[in-house]
């Protein structure tokens, strides 16, 4: 016995066909939107001038690369450095740019 089963899209504005299914975001909601030809070009018509000034979105948060066993020597390195010209640096977290320059320009 074979079924055959037919999807049919109703227009979300006025209840008749559609043609498409138009997606969208706003406010990071996602929305979809089931459309007739006219209805789906008077949208597109009133978002084009957001559209026009907007920016694409990427695709979520890249993850950053853990930290090397090189970068941690250097930055071992660096804190040994400010700590014997009398510079004070914390043990742990980010090195003061200033500090990591003085370090460079200091040590060839």
């Amino acid at each position: 016995m074979a079924q055959k089963i037919t999807v049919t899209l109703e227009d979300d504005l006025d209840g008749g066909p559609a043609s498409e299914t138009l997606q969208f975001s706003v406010g990071g909601t996602r929305y979809e939107i089931d459309l007739n030809k006219k209805n789906a070009r008077a949208f597109r018509k009133q978002v084009a001038p957001f559209i026009e000034h907007a920016r694409r979105a990427g695709r979520g948060q890249r993850r950053q690369p853990g930290r090397t066993q090189s970068s941690r020597r250097h930055s071992s390195d660096i804190r040994g450095w400010a700590k014997e010209q009398g510079i004070a640096v914390s043990e742990r977290g980010r090195i003061p740019a200033s500090v990591v320059e003085q370090y460079e320009t200091a040590t060839p």
